[in-house]
């Protein structure tokens, strides 16, 4: 038995998320299928994190144990050539130690949401970006972010249905960018609730709308109540961006 690791790339409007679901389709499931294909093994895809519906991937990584005999790359090959017409790819494959887990091994997660500041319908980009029609002023919304930074209790920023024991996370990284009428809003930390990224920007739009200032999104951040949350961006624009492992030097798309 072998553990392969994977870097995938994937769009995520046709899928329930990440994960296999009984109610429609999964980027897992996909994967999970197409290895079947290839090896005739039932394995289970194991990911560095979970991504709602239509949440989309740049490096996501995962793994699998495969009995078969078979090179990284010629699995790979395989693989991508039975992912089709899924848009998932695999972009890398490689033999990775036994006790490598894509999950319990990853050191910190990075996420980028893109908004498009423009009152023009979006035609590419479609499911691929947000689009905010009122001015965003992206200065205040990064000032406002500091305040975001570090370790807090994150309960208002949390979905209802997150299963993590603890709302107390460490935020290593939240940035505002504007490039034209692109923004770029940038995340790390070693792990995040369900919901929360979605629930930073759409606070921070707010910010950046004139409708919060950062006295008020340091209120929603006290209050520890969801209720208190100003608003839930939708899932068009996040990307998983990237997982860090010991040892490990990775610049996918997307990270300066």
């Amino acid at each position: 038995m072998t553990r392969f690791a994977f870097t995938v790339e994937f769009d995520g409007r046709p899928f329930m998320g990440w994960q296999r679901q009984s109610h429609g389709p999964s980027v897992q499931q996909a994967i999970e299928d197409a290895i079947a294909a290839v090896t005739g093994e039932a394995v289970v895809v194991q990911a560095a994190g979970r991504t709602d519906a239509g949440v989309h991937g740049l490096a996501m990584r995962a793994h699998a144990d495969i009995a078969k005999d078979i090179t990284p790359f010629r699995l790979m090959g395989a693989i991508n050539a039975r992912l089709h017409p899924h848009p998932v790819a695999i972009l890398a494959c490689d033999i990775v130690p036994d006790d490598w887990h894509a999950r319990f091994s990853c050191l910190g997660r990075s996420y980028i949401y893109r908004i498009a500041n423009r009152r023009a319908q979006l035609t590419f980009d479609r499911g691929l970006m947000w689009r905010v029609v009122q001015p965003l002023d992206a200065d205040a919304m990064h000032d406002a972010a500091q305040i975001l930074v570090g370790l807090h209790d994150f309960t208002t920023f949390r979905s209802a249905h997150c299963q993590s024991a603890s709302a107390v996370k460490t935020v290593d990284q939240l940035t505002v960018e504007r490039d034209g009428e692109q923004i770029a809003i940038r995340a790390a930390a070693r792990s995040f609730l369900h919901h929360q990224v979605r629930s930073m920007v759409g606070c921070l739009a707010m910010v950046g709308m004139g409708r919060w200032n950062a006295d008020d999104l340091q209120v929603a951040l006290d209050a520890r109540n969801r209720a208190a949350l100003g608003l839930n961006a939708p899932p068009d624009g996040l990307y998983f961006v990237r997982a860090d492992y010991p040892g490990e030097t990775i610049n996918p798309a997307g990270q300066s």
